[in-house]
């Protein structure tokens, strides 16, 4: 969901993708800039939050970091409903784990917003010598099924806070002209007028 209010936008973004794909060491290294080498595995999901500013207006991202375990599945849709944002996280350095990204695109796709800002992000791109996952192949997927594109390093920082800047930047924009269920409008006079006379 994104609010949206006096040049602020409060927007959820949700991190999806296998265990092991670095997505905590993404969202670390953008919220704090650390990188730890021994990340410990989220139980359930972990809660971040980053005000950006971007256009002239101040982003608020509520980052909601996923599970990556099998046995944390069913708790995924807790978290990615109604989320303004998703970036779904694969490992260049494991086949199985971009193949996994893609069953998460197609899950959002039946189940999420079809207005929701969604990236693919290759991570571990400072493992270019055990990549099995070829960058071309990636970026057409993401083509051909409406998402944005981008290879990021935890470890190196490489494209890291550019991916969430960039989601930050296309938000309002994704956002449909008529206001979708749920998504709240403040400090609209337009509005207000027109409720005032709505009953007289």
């Amino acid at each position: 969901m994104a609010t949206i209010g006096n040049n602020s936008i409060n927007a959820k973004l949700v991190l999806l993708g296998d265990m092991g794909t670095g997505k905590s060491s993404l969202v670390l290294r953008f919220v704090k800039g650390q990188f730890l080498e021994f990340q410990e595995s989220t139980i359930g999901a972990a809660f971040f939050s980053q005000t950006l500013a971007v256009n002239d207006a101040t982003v608020k991202l509520e980052i909601w970091d996923t599970a990556g375990q099998e046995r944390y599945h069913s708790l995924a849709p807790m978290y990615y409903r109604g989320a303004a944002a998703a970036i779904i996280v694969y490992d260049i350095s494991r086949m199985e784990s971009f193949e996994r990204a893609k069953k998460w695109v197609q899950e959002l796709q039946k189940q999420g917003n079809p207005s929701m800002v969604t990236a693919l992000v290759g991570n571990k791109c400072d493992l270019e010598d055990k990549r099995e996952v070829l960058t071309e192949e990636a970026r057409t997927y993401a083509e051909e099924n409406g998402l944005f594109f981008m290879e990021t390093s935890a470890k190196t920082a490489i494209n890291v806070n550019d991916i969430f800047y960039e989601i930050a930047r296309r938000l309002p924009r994704a956002q449909p002209a008529q206001q979708p269920a749920g998504m709240v409008i403040a400090d609209r006079p337009a509005e207000i007028s027109r409720a005032s006379t709505c009953c007289s």
